[in-house]
């Protein structure tokens, strides 16, 4: 081809090239810097803020001088914003929070400076090439935002994602990053629903490159059939041990924080007028759940806690200060639960009079809440107690005494013929062998 066109120049005619309707127009340079620009905009963000406070320094200092005051100002309350309320705007960690301010703060010092001084007055050139690159390292080395990065390219490459596992047509909504892993919303294309989605999870998680489970389909909250959301996981929450924070709550009539559940969102729980029950095998991780909910209920100074342990007081007995009555045999146990039937009755006949339906508990009428751990081991050593069971877990709602049993067998033959597990509404499952 080359030679054909040196004849054609020889000859005085010059090559003609023809462009198919189908064939992309070459790149010029402007583009693919554009390009490049937008692509690794997160990557250059420090870049482009100090360029920006550069030129909005410089267009301040020629219009408006004496805007400095207000500028230092301004960087100083929103320096304590993002400190005080940054989880608001999605900095969930302090660390976040405090590189936040940090940035807040010291882009605006430098900024109100600089339109005082002028951006040529030394040494606040060298203070921005300096400040920049100091507060660019935990930018550039942040988890969140190399993982924020990964997802919008991952959401950027859906359309031939979703071509490759059958979903073509789906799109893209929204996607959020956070400390585990990110969610999307996403559009189905027509006829497509979100079982066909649930039916293709395998193919997604091979496709995004994930673990294996790290994918879950939720249906959106607005309920429509062509919407889903999806879930992905980085890492898994329940790997290693969570540690505590401290109570969340300081009454009972305020949801208890369990823990993170499986797909890292929150467990929040609220156990006034209801009925717990947390089954498990051994080593499952119910222990754990119950010190959870003891170190809660401790800090509420509406509850008064009676506890069961029937493997005399092992699992129960570090929390002996905080607990107002401990039975660890089954005389203890057929005792405490014959007074709670007893202060059951009290209150339920204390309401008739009032002419009230339910009891609200106060530091002076607490709720009585009673916490068995191994359940199935009372049923065994203490069977003619079922009744008084029996008696809290269909009346004991509206007087605020709860019931809460730990098993490593929560079947309805394990636990009793009676209507115990029945009236359980909120259960947590740990690890299990079988359904």
């Amino acid at each position: 081809m080359r030679r054909h066109a040196q004849k054609m120049r020889r000859n005085g005619l010059q090559p003609m090239v023809v462009i198919n309707s189908d064939d992309p127009l070459p790149d010029v340079a402007a583009v693919l810097i554009g390009r490049a620009l937008w692509r690794y905009r997160s990557e250059l963000a420090p870049f482009y803020l100090a360029v920006t406070l550069a030129l909005g320094g410089v267009v301040l200092h020629i219009t408006h001088p004496e805007w400095w005051p207000y500028l230092l100002g301004i960087a100083t309350v929103t320096a304590w914003t993002l400190v005080m309320f940054g989880d608001r705007f999605g900095l969930a960690l302090r660390s976040e929070r405090l590189y936040g301010a940090a940035v807040a703060l010291g882009s605006g010092s430098w900024l109100a400076a600089v339109t005082a001084l002028g951006v040529t007055f030394r040494p606040l050139p060298q203070f921005l090439v300096g400040g920049g690159v100091v507060l660019a390292l935990p930018w550039w080395t942040h988890r969140r935002r190399r993982a924020k990065v990964r997802v919008d390219r991952q959401i950027a490459a859906w359309p031939e994602i979703a071509q490759t596992i059958g979903l073509a047509g789906s799109r893209a909504q929204s996607a959020v990053v956070d400390v585990w892993g990110w969610r999307a919303r996403f559009a189905l294309a027509r006829g497509q629903t979100i079982e066909d989605v649930i039916a293709k999870v395998p193919t997604i998680e091979s496709a995004l490159g994930t673990f294996r489970g790290a994918v879950r389909v939720f249906p959106t909250r607005d309920g429509k059939a062509n919407r889903f959301e999806l879930r992905v996981l980085n890492t898994d929450p329940h790997a290693d041990a969570i540690p505590w924070p401290g109570p969340s709550v300081s009454s009972i009539s305020e949801p208890i924080d369990l823990g993170p559940f499986e797909d890292a969102t929150g467990a929040r729980v609220l156990l006034l007028r209801r009925h717990g029950l947390m089954g498990g095998v051994a080593g499952s991780g119910k222990s754990g759940g119950i010190n959870v909910l003891m170190g809660n209920l401790s800090a509420c100074r509406d509850v008064v806690i009676w506890a069961i342990d029937l493997k005399r007081g092992m699992e129960l007995q570090p929390w002996a200060s905080c607990i107002d009555r401990l039975a660890i045999t089954p005389e203890q146990a057929r005792a405490l639960l014959r007074d709670a039937v007893t202060i059951l009755e009290a209150r339920a006949d204390s309401l008739t009079a009032e002419g009230r339906r339910v009891w609200e508990p106060t530091p002076e009428s607490p709720a009585l809440v009673i916490i068995v751990d191994e359940y199935a081991e009372l049923a065994d050593d203490a069977p003619d107690a079922a009744s008084d069971t029996d008696s809290i877990a269909r009346r004991g709602r509206a007087v605020a005494v709860t019931l809460v049993a730990a098993t490593q067998r929560p079947t309805q033959k394990a636990m009793g013929k009676g209507a115990v597990r029945s009236q359980m509404d909120v259960r947590v499952s740990f690890r299990v062998r079988e359904a």
